[in-house]
């Protein structure tokens, strides 16, 4: 069989836009939980680490003593849901993206986007969102 010249390559074209749109950056976040939603208790959130909440879709941090904070569990590169919070960082094991507990920022990709913050309220040794 014989091919012209124009579908060869028309052929090629189409094969690396294939490959480009597999390996690009899709960016899936999740909504926050409503306000009010029981996500955990301070004291089973470790300092310098955090726990996933994968119910709410949450993952809650505790980058210093006291200093809380709430971030979606979806990770921005291709929607798999994070694995682990430890060492300051949290991971997803998917493409193995890690993000800082501090502010959801990417501190090695293949993710590109941070992971979104939420609120959260700290009311004695309960953690809700707000």
């Amino acid at each position: 069989m014989k091919y012209s010249r124009r579908a060869v390559i028309a052929g090629a074209g189409a094969a690396i836009a294939a490959t480009a749109a597999g390996c690009g950056e899709v960016v899936r976040t999740a909504d926050p939980p409503p306000s009010g939603t029981p996500l955990g208790k301070v004291s089973a959130i470790p300092v310098g680490g955090g726990e996933i909440f994968p119910d709410a879709g949450v993952v809650v941090c505790q980058p210093e003593p006291g200093k809380f904070k709430a971030f979606s569990a979806i990770c921005t590169h291709r929607g798999c849901k994070v694995t682990s919070v430890k060492d300051g960082q949290i991971t997803c094991e998917c493409h193995f993206s890690v993000f800082a507990i501090k502010d959801g920022s990417v501190t090695s990709g293949p993710a590109k986007q941070p992971l979104p913050e939420f609120g959260l309220k700290v009311d004695g040794d309960d953690i809700q969102a707000v």
